[in-house]
């Protein structure tokens, strides 16, 4: 496969309703069990355990996928959003602002009652969700300070989803970043990591994406170079037939530093 025909994130951007669409639809044979089953039960058992909460959290991923956030919404007094192309930024704002089109995430619902198990609840998540984000803001990956010339406040916990990989061409690229991210984090808060294994492209719409391709060896000793303890890593064998992507697995990882 010729990687110099694939798209790069960083550069070109993608169709975000075709992402959505693609890989976070209620389709039939679509990526749901993959992209936000395995995710959000992991979140959810993470953040019952009670240990992993605060005034702030920063959520830096891929897209405009929102479905990760519900159960940190009850877990944080805000939640700060960023992202690297305005696309992303319009496509999540019509969400936040129940506008018409806005991508329906609705057949999530069904999946919070199953993990929390009170129907009643789950008609305000959205509301709660929509209430804890207090700020969308474009991010410069090419910039140390990320939302350069601001400067953030630290945050309790980052989570990133499918991001890095999007963003990095190899590995030394992969660490850069990796790194970029984490002066978000309090000295002794959480990083949230979700990923794609040994993928090397995404389909999105006509175009073909760049994924950095890793492995779960390499996501652990990244982590560990970097001075983090690994509180909890989850690897999901993907269960999707498609060509749309390539990726072998999921892996959910959180760590801390000491």
């Amino acid at each position: 496969m010729d990687s110099s025909a694939h798209k790069f994130y960083p550069v070109h951007g993608i169709n975000s309703r075709e992402f959505l669409e693609t890989y976070f639809s209620n389709k039939e044979m679509g990526f749901g069990e993959d992209s936000m089953k395995f995710p959000m039960a992991c979140l959810h058992r993470a953040f019952s355990e009670g240990h992993i909460k605060g005034d702030l959290l920063i959520d830096i991923s891929t897209g405009s996928f929102i479905h990760h956030l519900y159960t940190a919404s009850e877990y944080f007094k805000q939640i700060l959003v960023l992202k690297c192309s305005e696309p992303c930024i319009m496509e999540l704002n019509k969400w936040i602002n129940t506008r018409t089109g806005a991508f329906d995430w609705s057949h999530v619902m069904a999946y919070i009652k199953c993990l929390e198990g009170n129907s009643d609840q789950c008609q305000d998540k959205d509301i709660t969700l929509k209430t804890a984000i207090t700020s969308i803001m474009k991010c410069d990956i090419d910039k140390e300070n990320l939302t350069d010339p601001e400067v953030l406040p630290p945050a309790d916990c980052v989570i990133s989803v499918a991001l890095l990989e999007f963003i990095s061409k190899d590995q030394d690229d992969y660490i850069r970043n990796l790194r970029k991210f984490v002066k978000l984090l309090k000295p002794e808060g959480y990083l949230i990591l979700m990923g794609l294994l040994n993928t090397t492209y995404a389909m999105v719409g006509q175009d073909k994406v760049h994924v950095f391709k890793y492995d779960e060896n390499f996501a652990r000793k990244v982590l560990s170079d970097e001075g983090f303890v690994i509180d909890h890593c989850a690897v999901h064998k993907r269960t999707t037939v498609s060509d749309f992507i390539d990726y072998d697995a999921i892996i959910f990882v959180i760590a801390h530093r000491e």
